[in-house]
Protein backbone atom coordinates (compact mmCIF):
# COMPACT_ATOMS: atom_id res chain seq x y z
CA UNK A 1 0.00 0.00 0.00
CA UNK A 2 1.30 3.45 -0.88
CA UNK A 3 1.89 6.10 1.77
CA UNK A 4 -0.50 9.00 1.29
CA UNK A 5 1.31 12.12 2.48
CA UNK A 6 -1.00 14.67 0.93
CA UNK A 7 -3.54 16.48 3.09
CA UNK A 8 -5.73 17.46 0.12
CA UNK A 9 -9.44 16.70 0.40
CA UNK A 10 -12.19 16.62 -2.23
CA UNK A 11 -13.73 19.95 -3.22
CA UNK A 12 -17.55 20.15 -3.13
CA UNK A 13 -18.90 22.27 -5.96
CA UNK A 14 -22.16 22.99 -7.72
CA UNK A 15 -22.45 22.77 -11.48
CA UNK A 16 -24.93 25.21 -12.97
CA UNK A 17 -26.90 24.23 -16.06
CA UNK A 18 -28.21 26.56 -18.73
CA UNK A 19 -31.54 26.74 -16.86
CA UNK A 20 -29.57 27.57 -13.66
CA UNK A 21 -30.38 24.30 -11.91
CA UNK A 22 -27.60 23.52 -9.45
CA UNK A 23 -26.24 19.98 -9.05
CA UNK A 24 -23.78 18.90 -6.35
CA UNK A 25 -20.43 17.60 -7.60
CA UNK A 26 -17.42 16.23 -5.74
CA UNK A 27 -14.08 17.03 -7.42
CA UNK A 28 -11.30 14.69 -6.28
CA UNK A 29 -7.60 15.63 -6.10
CA UNK A 30 -5.34 14.35 -8.89
CA UNK A 31 -3.39 11.73 -6.90
CA UNK A 32 -0.34 10.09 -8.50
CA UNK A 33 1.69 7.19 -7.06
CA UNK A 34 5.45 7.15 -7.64
CA UNK A 35 8.50 5.54 -6.06
CA UNK A 36 11.09 7.51 -4.11
CA UNK A 37 14.10 5.45 -2.97
CA UNK A 38 12.08 2.22 -3.29
CA UNK A 39 9.07 3.49 -1.30
CA UNK A 40 5.70 4.08 -2.97
CA UNK A 41 4.41 7.57 -2.23
CA UNK A 42 1.03 9.03 -3.21
CA UNK A 43 0.86 12.79 -3.71
CA UNK A 44 -1.25 15.21 -5.71
CA UNK A 45 0.13 16.13 -9.14
CA UNK A 46 0.62 19.75 -8.05
CA UNK A 47 2.84 18.55 -5.18
CA UNK A 48 4.90 16.37 -7.53
CA UNK A 49 5.44 19.48 -9.68
CA UNK A 50 6.76 21.37 -6.65
CA UNK A 51 9.15 18.53 -5.74
CA UNK A 52 10.43 18.32 -9.32
CA UNK A 53 10.94 22.10 -9.46
CA UNK A 54 12.95 22.15 -6.19
CA UNK A 55 15.14 19.16 -7.11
Amino acid sequence: MANKLSAKKPAFLKTVSHSHRKTNVKKKPNYQTKRINGVKVTLAASEWKTIKKEA
